[in-house]
């Protein structure tokens, strides 16, 4: 008898998610939006400005926390990312890739969920946020 394992648990940092998404926007213009007002209350949540330097710490007013790790202006920010009602952070990773000089692609990735009821709540999170970034910047 085979147990399967629980989609997007990993042996290593629990539960995962990963959702992209390619938009037809150049990626200066992505990141530019993504630390915008606009666009921080879209990903991050209601923050009006997020310094991107590596050891910065954070919280909105929604009680969102975490720290910035790592920072690569236009290309990729590492953080722990923790809403308010969570007893563990998890780890969350955005990519900006640009697969052509007009189009970029947002990635999310997080780690170290709870268990797969998180693990959904933040798929569909991402998700929606990416709809969001892609509409505003349409």
């Amino acid at each position: 008898m085979t147990t399967e394992k629980p989609v997007g648990l990993t042996a290593s940092v629990g539960y995962q998610i990963g959702v992209r998404r390619t938009i037809p926007v150049e990626t200066k213009r992505v990141w530019d939006f993504f630390l915008s007002p606009e666009g921080l209350s879209i990903w991050l949540g209601d923050i009006q400005h997020l310094p991107m330097q590596k050891g910065q710490s954070f919280q909105t007013k929604d009680g969102r926390s975490g720290e910035l790790r790592v920072v690569k202006p236009g290309g990729h920010v590492r953080m722990t990312w923790k809403k308010a009602d969570w007893e563990e952070a998890s780890t969350l990773q955005v990519r900006f890739l640009t697969p052509s000089p007009e189009k970029t692609t947002i990635s999310f990735h997080q780690e170290k969920l709870a268990d797969a009821d998180t693990r959904e709540e933040m798929k569909e999170h991402w998700e929606q946020a990416l709809a969001k970034i892609e509409a505003a910047l349409r």
